[in-house]
């Protein structure tokens, strides 16, 4: 084991979904994002004015990340404009980056942070991971805090209500959903949704217009994002079949990091209201 990681252990530094052990930062890093939901979480952690690099759709906070300058997206980072802001720290996730350009800009960023969250939980571990890194534990201590609380919001919220089965569609030409070992998948059961197709062997497995999904789902669920769905779709969708057909705000189920804590009270509002429709 590295010196680094040694200290890094003794300081209680959790490892990244990689398995690294990244020491404490200096105390002004140069933090590059290339995972929007973890763009907004370094500013809620008090980490804004460090953060040098970001994506273009690394959108929120709004009207604060817009001064961060853009090296590109999630899928075609601009290496050259990353390597010009001279970042110390790069974060990455495993389904949002593609390996070869993390593996290249490994080549002149001294410190890679994967990220991999597949369950509402790891928001936890994700606040516990840049907080010690960049040594902002208060922060990260108030965020677990408000996440615990709209968690067991969420959870009350559920518990009196019965479970549905959805076909969450997140593209169209070919329609795309979620698998059950996925972030939003996960999310959306802690709602009391069951995504369909149940036994999906890819992620974001394409769904054929003849798949069972279509008639055995309760709902079918429209993403905003990362197709942009809009009503006209789900207007349309309603003509083809009976099955009930509503818009759901991408963000609520997709972006993890500070956005959950009010995603969650959304989901439980949102699981609330359409339930007393129902009856």
């Amino acid at each position: 084991m590295t010196t680094q990681r040694v200290d890094a252990v003794e300081a209680g530094i959790p490892a990244d979904w990689a398995g690294v052990r990244h020491p404490r930062a200096a105390a002004s890093p140069r933090i590059a994002s290339w995972v929007p939901s973890l763009t907004e979480l370094l500013f809620a952690l008090d980490l804004g004015k460090c953060v040098v690099a970001r994506t273009g759709f690394c959108i929120h906070p709004r009207g604060i990340v817009q001064r961060v300058p853009k090296t590109g997206g999630t899928k075609n980072p601009d290496l050259a404009a990353l390597k010009a802001c001279a970042p110390s720290h790069l974060i990455v996730n495993v389904d949002e980056n593609r390996r070869d350009d993390v593996d290249a800009a490994r080549e002149f960023v001294p410190h890679v942070v994967v990220t991999h969250p597949r369950d509402p939980l790891d928001n936890l571990r994700l606040y516990a991971l840049l907080g010690a890194i960049f040594d902002r534990g208060h922060d990260a201590a108030a965020l677990t805090r408000d996440f615990q609380a709209s968690l067991a919001a969420l959870d009350a919220a559920v518990a009196r209500l019965p479970r549905e089965r959805v076909l969450y569609l997140i593209w169209k030409k070919p329609w795309m959903s979620v698998a059950r070992d996925t972030y939003v998948s996960a999310t959306l059961a802690r709602a009391g949704l069951d995504t369909l197709p149940a036994a999906a062997t890819r992620r974001y497995p394409e769904v054929a217009d003849d798949d069972p999904a279509w008639r055995d789902a309760d709902r079918i669920l429209l993403s905003t994002e990362p197709y942009a769905f809009r009503q006209r779709d789900a207007d349309a969708l309603r003509g083809l079949n009976d099955t009930p057909v509503e818009l759901i705000d991408g963000e609520w189920t997709s972006w993890y990091g500070v956005r959950a804590i009010e995603s969650l009270r959304a989901l439980a509002a949102w699981r609330v209201r359409h339930a007393a429709s129902a009856r």
